[in-house]
């Protein structure tokens, strides 16, 4: 017998970075957006929290297959 696995999580990562004062909102979420697409926040992220949300299996035995899914409540 075959069992395909997935499970789906919703992974939150959270980062402590310290800006200049005085920026006004829209140059903070600039400043956020800039390192995170450049990657220079990766190395600040930690996993805060992971959420489950599903899982699913494909019971493959012989010619015969069916699925199992369950999501979080």
């Amino acid at each position: 017998m075959k069992v395909i696995v997935q499970v789906v999580e919703k992974v939150i990562s959270e980062a402590h970075i310290y800006l200049p004062d005085g920026l006004t909102e829209a140059a903070i979420r600039q400043v956020i957006t800039d390192r995170y697409n450049s990657g220079k926040m990766t190395p600040d992220l930690n996993i805060f929290q992971v959420d489950f949300e599903s899982i699913s299996a494909t019971i493959i035995n012989n010619q015969d297959s069916f699925n199992v899914e369950e999501e979080a409540a």
